[in-house]
């Protein structure tokens, strides 16, 4: 980790100080989280090289476009990144639109809702992981527009590598249903996840923050797994 003094001013405040004392204490499971990312990321490329390839070749039939979305996000730092997700909207969706989905969004290819519903659009994630970018667990990246409206405690979360999951994933899988039912109040999408959905979703990711180690990792991937091939919610921080 970076000295505390050389982080970004906006993480210089008591509330992260906490934090950052947490996470500099975890130097061990920082390491094998590191090599598990990497060995554990070169595995699932090998695994799912064939299905990546039948997805890439589905949405191109599907829909005009490119296989894959790349997006501006932030990572550990402030540090800003390109994701790589596979392609589940139409082409320049976020400039005809708003850049958080709501349900039965008109914007969502037909392959698109299938690859939402398994989250196999966040397959190509590994990448992001395998470079440092991500880690397989983590706050999922927020875009700058939304992180540029976080609280002093918030920065918090990004003391460590954003991820491809956590307990705030999981509890959050169906977002987009969660926003279509503030939006019959005729709400302001936006307002309603800086609101809503943001503050909610950091009390599972300052959790994570505070209990994080390396088996705490492995317990949330187990989790996900769970909970996206046999349904449900974690409600557990």
């Amino acid at each position: 980790m970076i000295k505390y003094n050389d982080l970004p001013k906006e993480f210089q405040n008591d509330a992260v100080k906490k934090y950052y004392e947490i996470v500099s204490r975890k130097k061990i499971s920082l390491l094998f989280k590191r090599i598990f990312d990497i060995i554990f990321s070169i595995l699932i490329l090998m695994i799912l090289f064939i299905p990546i390839i039948i997805i890439s070749i589905a949405i191109i039939i599907d829909s005009n476009g490119s296989v894959f979305y790349r997006q501006e996000r932030v990572t550990k730092y402030g540090k800003k990144f390109r994701i790589f997700k596979f392609r589940t909207m139409v082409t320049n969706a976020d400039k005809i639109g708003t850049l958080v989905t709501v349900k039965s969004d008109n914007r969502i290819t037909k392959v698109g809702k299938f690859l939402r519903k398994y989250r196999l659009d966040e397959f190509p994630q590994i990448f992001n992981i395998l470079i440092g970018d991500m880690s397989f667990v983590g706050t999922r990246p927020e875009v700058t527009k939304y992180v540029e409206k976080y609280s002093d405690y918030m920065y918090a979360t990004l003391l460590l590598p954003a991820g491809l999951t956590s307990y705030s994933s999981i509890n959050y899988k169906d977002e987009d249903e969660i926003i279509s039912e503030h939006l019959k109040d005729n709400a302001n999408i936006d307002d309603i996840y800086v609101n809503y959905i943001l503050p909610d979703k950091m009390k599972y990711n300052i959790e994570y923050i505070e209990r994080f180690s390396f088996l705490y990792d492995l317990k949330i991937m187990f989790k996900t797994f769970l909970s996206v091939f046999l349904g449900g919610k974690n409600n557990e921080g």
